[in-house]
């Protein structure tokens, strides 16, 4: 089996760029995407003569994805990860290259997309089963039919008895679980994730990592089963919960590395000891290597 790092005469070799099965079409395509936004007014840098400062948010991304895969998208903040997620889900056009989803190019709305964002963004007029209806209500839904979804979601992510809570009478955690539940009502077959357990403590953040990767598993090996990708700056997260593990840098956003996590599935039910085993020790290990080396190979602020 093929691991994170290169079974290859070095060790830290950067792995060739994954591609789709051979005679498979990719379910997501990114071929050459720049991504250049203007800023202007405070957000533009002083003495610009026109007012305006370019940021290259990406710069020359090429990958494809696989229907069903787990994919990390894994780097510091401004290196394009959410700009990738909001290219698929039909927000962003980039300025050049190609997007595609099942051959097309991305576009709203899109019904078998679900989007988790990292604060909950639950609406605070609404109870937690009424937030969870809300892309049931989008879809055209029974009332009688969303309700009992909501509480088949809720009561999936342990939520059962509090249905009727707002989003103030709930603790953090609580308002997380909620926000997975909604995002997965509709039956999305793709999960677009970004960093939607950053603002959790150690702990709780365990328990909903554990959680949304039971959920996942439990079509594994199926046709049915979601294609997730997972945007977070943590390494290790991105280690224990993906199948692959894309590295990007900043200042122009760009893919460093590409790579599968060689772990067992299903993971679920023990991700707490994986993430000290020295099989996981080893694997994040060298990819924190590897990133590290990309860091220092790359080129300086403003280069095309």
């Amino acid at each position: 089996m093929v691991t994170l790092a290169a079974r290859t005469e070095s060790r830290s070799a950067v792995r060739p760029e994954i591609t789709a099965a051979s005679g498979t079409p990719p379910l997501i395509s990114f071929r050459d995407v720049h991504q250049v936004f203007q800023l202007r007014g405070k957000r533009a840098e002083r003495g610009s003569a026109a007012g305006a400062r370019e940021v290259v948010a990406l710069q020359g991304v090429s990958a494809e994805i696989s229907a069903g895969q787990f994919v990390a998208l894994v780097g510091a903040s401004g290196c394009g990860k959410t700009t990738m997620l909001n290219m698929l889900a039909g927000l962003v056009q980039p300025t050049s290259g190609e997007v595609t989803l099942l051959g097309r190019a991305p576009e709203l709305p899109n019904m078998d997309i679900g989007y988790m964002f990292a604060r909950d963004a639950l609406l605070p007029w609404r109870s937690a089963r009424k937030n969870v209806e809300l892309p049931l209500e989008t879809r055209g839904w029974a009332p009688a039919k969303r309700r009992e979804r909501a509480r088949e979601m809720l009561d999936l992510v342990g939520l059962s008895g509090r249905e009727s809570q707002y989003r103030l009478q709930l603790s953090q955690g609580m308002r997380q679980r909620a926000a997975l539940a909604r995002t997965l009502a509709p039956d999305p077959s793709i999960l677009l994730m970004d960093e939607p357990f950053a603002a959790l403590d150690a702990r709780t953040k365990l328990t909903l990592q554990a959680e949304f990767l039971r959920i996942w598993e439990q079509h594994q090996g199926s046709d049915t089963r979601k294609t997730v990708i997972f945007v977070t700056h943590d390494l290790q997260e991105a280690v224990l919960l993906a199948d692959r593990v894309i590295v990007m840098l900043p200042n122009p956003g760009r893919i460093a590395d590409d790579g599968v996590v060689d772990l067992p599935r299903p993971r679920a039910e023990d991700l707490g000891e994986i993430q000290f085993s020295d099989e996981f020790k080893r694997i994040h290990h060298d990819l924190f290597e590897r990133l590290e080396g990309a860091i220092g190979d790359r080129p300086p602020r403003g280069a095309s």
